[in-house]
């Protein structure tokens, strides 16, 4: 077997693995299934052991199958760098790059910038996922995952891009209906709000150091967007993100709420696969979040 059809192995492998059906595979690599059945079954001998398990109504991956899923897609991706040709002699930049970005700062400030970037780079092909938890790269098959959870992987880099404000937030009609907190034990007598993937658990800088509050939220979301809404609608107290949060205080929708405590920063970052790091591509999207973003996110109007 020569490389090429080494490569074409791995690809049948690797689509039907991602598509649970030689005959989607087959479809999405322009061939027919019986081709599709070939190359894997090439794969299974070359490595004497069987890639999935199949049955006449579904077909899933064997141990083995699993394991070899995310060694071969990386051999793959790095194989399409050298085929695509991504180098500096050709004067731009190709290939394909798939991010995961946040939900809500996504949709306001990241998509904007992403597509901007493709603007400037036109032979790239970008995968844009959206989701609000911690995302392992490496193991997920990402080129890099921007967040700002505090999570950090083997084998991926990460790299900082702008901090992030926080501030303790409540409208001015709950605070008149249930009273204003003067010092942080006070919030367990009062409604919190939670942005879910931060966690009940609430740590204050205050006068006297920090204060941890294990909370019993009245509402725990995903939605950044949601949870902005729900404390200007008054229905509790919240921490919410500076820009989200500005305007809202800006106009007197929101009031600051202990404003001797502060909230802890945190950062939006990158996380890259240390094996990812030194693709052009990916170099060159680094530095462009990082001078777009060097300044932080300007407040959103809503």
């Amino acid at each position: 077997m020569d490389q090429m059809d080494l490569y074409e192995n791995f690809r049948a492998f690797v689509t039907a693995a991602e598509s649970a059906s030689f005959s989607a595979a087959a479809r999405k690599l322009d061939v027919v299934p019986s081709v599709i059945a070939k190359r894997v079954q090439d794969l299974e001998q070359r490595i004497k052991a069987p890639l999935f398990m199949r049955t006449t109504r579904s077909m899933e991956l064997t141990d083995v199958g699993e394991r070899y899923l995310l060694e071969i897609k990386s051999l793959l991706s790095n194989t399409d760098d050298v085929l695509n040709g991504l180098s500096k002699n050709r004067g731009h930049l190709e290939g394909h790059i798939k991010i995961k970005i946040p939900g809500i700062m996504g949709q306001l400030y990241l998509s904007p910038l992403l597509h901007e970037f493709m603007r400037l780079h036109p032979n790239l092909h970008l995968e844009i996922i959206q989701a609000d938890r911690s995302v392992n790269p490496q193991e997920e098959g990402f080129d890099l995952a921007l967040g700002a959870l505090p999570e950090s992987y083997g084998g991926v880099v990460d790299i900082p891009l702008c901090a992030l404000e926080r501030y303790l937030c409540a409208a001015p009609s709950y605070l008149q209906a249930h009273g204003t907190p003067t010092q942080a034990s006070d919030l367990y007598a009062l409604d919190t709000l939670v942005y879910a993937t931060s966690g009940s658990r609430w740590q204050l800088l205050g006068p006297q150091g920090t204060v941890i509050l294990d909370l019993k939220p009245k509402m725990k979301t995903t939605d950044g967007a949601g949870l902005l809404q729900a404390t200007r609608k008054g229905m509790g107290i919240a921490v919410i993100a500076s820009y989200l949060s500005a305007p809202a205080l800006e106009s007197g929708q929101l009031v600051e709420v202990l404003p001797d405590y502060r909230v802890p920063q945190i950062w939006l970052k990158a996380l890259v696969p240390e094996r990812r790091l030194q693709l052009p591509r990916i170099k060159e999207l680094i530095e462009f979040l990082q001078s777009h973003l060097s300044q932080g996110l300007t407040p959103v109007r809503t």
